[in-house]
Order: structure tokens, then C-alpha cells, then sequence
């Protein structure tokens, strides 16, 4: 994994987490559209960077699969960290009150938002010279 990868990864998935967590606030009809994140996502989101060779290796399965490969990839690995967070108090997220939650880590309800933003992750590396396109 390059760290120029892992860079863009955490610095992309910090600004998605803050715009959508920003996005909720319309639901509490709080239009300041205050966003946050943690310090503790830079490292998790910049392993986002491990999409690359995963993509390499299934650029050929059609886009809906690999975003479903990325969605498991993501929860595996927000399962872990936030498990190993949430073992020191540390972790950012609590999902406990969520319906689809797992140990209050990670919410299967969000398995859309993980496939998108695994697609996302991919189109990036793909772009900035990452990871060759097929």
C-alpha cells in the first residue's frame, strides 16, 4: 500500500464522514448542517487504500459486485478497529441504538453507503495514477 494512497484515502473519507454527518443534521432540523469526525477515523478511512489491489484483482467483476467485495471489506475492518476502539472507550461511533447494529460497531443498514463509498475509493485511486484502469 503506497502512502500517498493511504493519505488520500484518510483525507477522502474524513471529508465524506463530515459531510455526512453534516447531511443528519437536516433530520434534526438543524440547518447550521453541523459535521464532525475523529481523529481516530484518519487511519481507518486511510485504509481505504487496500481497495487498490483488491481492484486489481477484480477489475473484471462487474461494478454492483465490487461494490458489494468493498461493503464487506469495509464493515469487516470497521467491525475490527471499532471493537478494538470501543475496548479503550475510544471509539467515535456508537451504533447501539440502530435497529441493524452489531455490537453497536457497525450498522448493516449502512451497506449502500459503504458500496458507494468503496466505489468511490476505487474511481480516486484509479484516477490519481493509483491503480491502472482495465
Amino acid at each position: 500500500m503506497k502512502k500517498r494512497n493511504f493519505l488520500i484515502c484518510g483525507l477522502t473519507g474524513w471529508c465524506m464522514e463530515i459531510l455526512f454527518t453534516s447531511a443528519g443534521s437536516l433530520f434534526k432540523k438543524d440547518r447550521r448542517l453541523i459535521g464532525q469526525t475523529s481523529v481516530w477515523m484518519f487511519p481507518i478511512y486511510g485504509m481505504a487504500a487496500c481497495i487498490g489491489p483488491v481492484y486489481q484483482k477484480i477489475k473484471k467483476v462487474p461494478t454492483l459486485f465490487r461494490g458489494m467485495i468493498y461493503s464487506v471489506g469495509i464493515f469487516s475492518f470497521e467491525y475490527i478497529s471499532g471493537s478494538f476502539l470501543k475496548k479503550y472507550h475510544l471509539c467515535p461511533w456508537d451504533y447501539s441504538d440502530a435497529k441493524t447494529n452489531i455490537d453497536g460497531v457497525i450498522r448493516l443498514d449502512y451497506a449502500p453507503f459503504w458500496m458507494a463509498a468503496g466505489l468511490l475509493f476505487e474511481r480516486i485511486l484509479v484516477q490519481s495514477g493509483g491503480e491502472r484502469r482495465a
